[in-house]
């Protein structure tokens, strides 16, 4: 085989591993609710076809070749267990081994949803129930998901692993609850989906391979919760606020591929399709009793875009909707924003006394958005000195070479 085959078959594999694994993972976990076995037999599968593909071909079905491989894995590491219990899942192996080549290659059922809603069980550990979501339906790695969630690896490690030893031991279903089961799992789920969406989003250019197409999944998930739960103002919420961000992707880099922040965006770059569906969406959920943190964080989105029609945020709004959020979640993420806003509505001071208020918060040494939101505010109020410092910290934290790009620039200025 040629090395260009051999290149395409690889990344068949790649592309396969990135928009499938969740789908092959709950589908084989289903039956047995053995999710780290799954995902073992999952990973043969996948290291099988990084062999076997580039010598002969990628399959005409890769996602049914990977499902075949990683159902007789499963089969064989039952036989070997040989324990009561596990035979049972031998034989519900063996069927759906068989009733699938007696089909073909017919389509794959989805079942993440399941999977995520098992996660989201009362009987596992609510801090760890978005992290097992976020590992089984999307592949991250427990280092990955242990920054996101501020958690020494190891320790998330460790937390990831019993968690689905207790969904088997305990057998925990796969299904989609009834609605009077829903609420107590729902934060956890949606809380999953918006962390895949923001690790695409962190990355707007596409050039991550483990972060690429994320943002389109968690819109996906976030379609399909609505369509699930079409009263639920969360839900709406949430796939409201990721659109309205969505929107705006093209708008974040300009035509040298240099990093824009929002404020300076021209709207005629948003995404206007996008929008409109966003404002339905919210109007709809702020129609519906209740009222929650996805909903006001797309409320926040919604006085953005109305630069659209007037050429300036309504940041009154976004201070109050801030307020808001703020008593609600008591986050210092919302209390930076906040800060922001205040900035627009009363001034730099009163932006960098919000800030000093944070001060002592640990997690905010080496948050980047908290050093670059205060050398902006230093800067406008005329502390120079102060704010270069505060931006050769933010510059220090920052991974994006575009933004990094940005606060060098901003910084100079400074100096000028």
């Amino acid at each position: 085989m040629s090395d260009d085959t051999a290149d395409d078959a690889r990344a068949v594999a790649e592309t396969v591993a990135r928009r499938s694994y969740g789908k092959l993972v709950a589908l084989l976990a289903a039956r047995t609710r053995d999710v780290a076995g799954a995902e073992d037999a999952l990973a043969d599968a996948f290291a099988s076809a990084l062999v076997d593909w580039p010598a002969s071909g990628a399959p005409n079905s890769p996602e049914a070749w990977l499902l075949t491989v990683a159902r007789r894995r499963l089969i064989d590491a039952s036989r070997r267990r040989q324990i009561r219990v596990e035979s049972a899942d031998h034989v519900r192996l063996m069927a759906d081994e068989m009733a699938a080549a007696a089909a073909g290659a017919s389509t794959i059922p989805d079942e993440r949803l399941a999977l995520m809603f098992a996660c989201a069980h009362p009987a596992i550990d609510p801090a760890i129930r978005a992290p097992l979501i976020l590992q089984t339906i999307l592949g991250f790695d427990a280092a990955t998901i242990a920054s996101a969630f501020l958690v020494a690896p190891t320790t998330m490690a460790q937390r990831l692993v019993r968690a689905k030893t207790k969904i088997r031991h305990a057998g925990i279903p796969f299904n989609v609850p009834e609605p009077e089961e829903l609420s107590p799992r729902l934060e956890a789920v949606l809380t999953a989906i918006y962390a895949a969406f923001a690790e695409g989003w962190s990355d707007p250019t596409g050039t991550e391979a483990r972060r690429r197409n994320l943002a389109d999944e968690g819109i996906w998930l976030g379609r399909l919760m609505v369509s699930l739960l079409p009263d639920e103002p969360e839900a709406l919420g949430l796939l409201a606020l990721m659109l309205y961000a969505q929107s705006r992707r093209n708008a974040r880099r300009n035509a040298d591929g240099e990093y824009v922040p929002l404020v300076e965006q021209d709207p005629a770059a948003w995404d206007t399709m996008l929008i409109d569906e966003a404002e339905a969406l919210l109007a709809r959920a702020n129609a519906l009793p209740g009222t929650g943190r996805y909903q006001l964080e797309a409320a926040v989105q919604s006085a953005h875009v109305v630069r659209r029609r007037t050429g300036r945020a309504d940041w009154t709004a976004i201070e109050r909707i801030y307020d808001v959020l703020l008593t609600m979640t008591g986050s210092p993420v919302v209390a930076i924003n906040r800060a922001v806003a205040l900035a627009e509505t009363r001034g730099p001071t009163a932006g960098l006394a919000a800030l000093d208020s944070l001060s002592d918060e640990p997690r905010l040494a080496d948050y980047q958005p908290y050093w670059a939101a205060r050398a902006d505010l230093l800067a406008r109020a005329g502390d120079i000195a102060k704010a270069a410092d505060a931006y050769e910290r933010a510059i220090g934290l920052e991974s994006d070479a575009a933004v990094r790009r940005f606060l060098q620039r901003r910084r100079a200025e400074l100096r000028a």
